[in-house]
């Protein structure tokens, strides 16, 4: 669901020092899956230095860092919140020659006063022009929102009306490629798809590429009036047959697309890609469970934050309003701390920002909505036909536990026309992989498993031949 995305704490101190470092140092951090762009921006002041950071590709700017000091050529930097350490050796071709250390992890990297270029990445399911179908870029309007969306529609090069879906991207910003790390999958999605006959429309989210509005206000329910927003222009082509029009939704998007057939007959049919089946707070708990195990954390501290997460996550059900929220959590947060709950809270960071970070990440519509969603009130009001597909080693929308809810919902509810499928080592990107880690993600070439592909296509021309 969420993607990992470096945290942030308040800058604090720095050292003494010889030579004058100010300035802007650039590198590539790369990670394994992924190459980052980082830029550590360091100020000079009366008693030392102050820094920040900047993690480009991840939208994160201006990240302040607890420590900064730079002694004997030698520069130290400190995001103890992120357990991010940075020790390196200024030399004499005016870099910095050192290593990114994040939760144990050590990790070379140079800074140069100069940007620095990333390594290409190879993704070969990419498509590139021209393209053998037709593609426009369009825009169309959320009325309910007051905001102006932006996208593409691409149709078969051949005369007809056609049927076709909408892509609905899961959280986080996301363009209308779905972009992540190298990776379009919604572009391949859509290539696929419209070369086997079927239109289809994907868009940038609110507040994202050329679309207007703002997300960091937005939840689940209010994508979906964007969503609607799709459906509705796509029913003003005269290209489209106006009762084939299905939605495809990827995560996030996954639980967006049953609001959508639950209250309008116009949506013809769903395919749901790791979408979620079981409520928002157990899909959290399992998710953080699944991935920190995949990153090797020891049992005892997955366990602890597990503790701790449910404790939180029972305080955001209770609550009816933001405000009252982040009161309730800053005192539960503030009595946990007091009784030693030093595993939760990073070291060398004080309870304040602690405190502070955690209302950030929790206290948000976003947050308080998916948590409390239980994706049972869409899904037993869901007639059309439903595909619920997912990767075996899923560890963000885990398979099993979210594929038998969607059929045991449905099946209940008196809807007949499911079909679910859980594909051999495929990941929450619908990769092949070897693990399902996130880490992975950007490591493998491939962006989208072509039997996930042909999987969802075929099933599609079942539905409206």
């Amino acid at each position: 669901m969420k993607k990992t995305i470096l945290l942030i704490i308040v800058l604090t101190t720095a050292s003494t020092f010889a030579q004058d470092i100010s300035g802007k140092w650039y590198g590539i951090l790369k990670i394994p899956g992924m190459q980052l762009n980082i830029t550590f921006n360091i100020n000079k002041s009366e008693n030392g230095y102050t820094s920040t950071m900047d993690s480009p590709d991840q939208k994160a700017f201006g990240i302040p860092t607890t420590s900064t000091s730079f002694e004997n050529s030698i520069l130290k930097i400190a995001i103890a919140n992120a357990r991010i350490e940075f020790e390196g050796i200024l030399a004499k071709d005016s870099t910095i020659n050192g290593n990114f250390k994040q939760a144990g992890q050590s990790i070379p990297l140079l800074l140069s006063k100069e940007k620095v270029q990333k390594e290409k990445i190879v993704r070969p399911q990419v498509p590139t022009k021209p393209y053998p179908y037709i593609s426009e870029d369009i825009t169309f309007e959320n009325k309910q929102a007051g905001i102006t969306l932006a996208g593409t529609l691409t149709l078969p090069k051949k005369e007809g009306k056609f049927p076709v879906v909408v892509l609905i991207s899961g959280s986080s910003p996301q363009n209308r490629d779905e972009e992540i790390l190298g990776h379009k999958p919604f572009l391949v999605l859509s290539d696929h798809l419209t070369r086997n006959g079927i239109a289809v429309l994907r868009y940038d989210d609110r507040g994202t590429g050329e679309s207007k509005g703002d997300f960091k206000t937005g939840t689940s329910l209010d994508f979906s009036t964007d969503a609607q927003a799709a459906v509705n222009y796509l029913k003003t082509r005269t290209e489209i047959n106006q009762n084939q029009i299905g939605l495809i939704g990827h995560s996030e998007g996954g639980l967006i697309a049953p609001m959508l057939a639950a209250k309008s007959k116009e949506i013809a049919f769903i395919v749901l890609l790791a979408g979620p089946g079981i409520a928002g707070d157990q899909i959290l708990l399992l998710q953080q469970e699944l991935i920190a195990k995949a990153s090797g954390v020891p049992d005892t501290e997955i366990q602890k934050t597990k503790n701790a997460n449910i404790d939180i996550f029972k305080i955001v059900k209770k609550s009816k309003k933001l405000e009252q929220l982040k009161t309730d959590l800053s005192i539960h947060l503030k009595q946990s701390l007091k009784e030693n709950l030093t595993s939760v809270k990073p070291a060398g960071m004080s309870d304040d920002d602690f405190i502070k970070i955690q209302l950030n990440q929790i206290a948000t519509p976003w947050m308080q909505y998916f948590i409390k969603y239980d994706p049972t009130q869409a899904l037993q009001k869901v007639k059309c036909p439903v595909l619920a597909l997912n990767g075996e080693k899923d560890l963000q929308v885990p398979s099993k536990e979210n594929l038998v809810a969607i059929k045991n919902i449905l099946t209940k509810s008196g809807n007949k026309k499911i079909t679910t499928i859980e594909i051999p080592n495929l990941n929450h990107l619908f990769q092949e992989c070897k693990t399902g880690s996130p880490n992975e993600y950007g490591s493998i070439e491939q962006t989208f498993s072509p039997i996930a592909l042909q999987e969802i296509s075929k099933w599609i021309a079942l539905q409206v031949k």
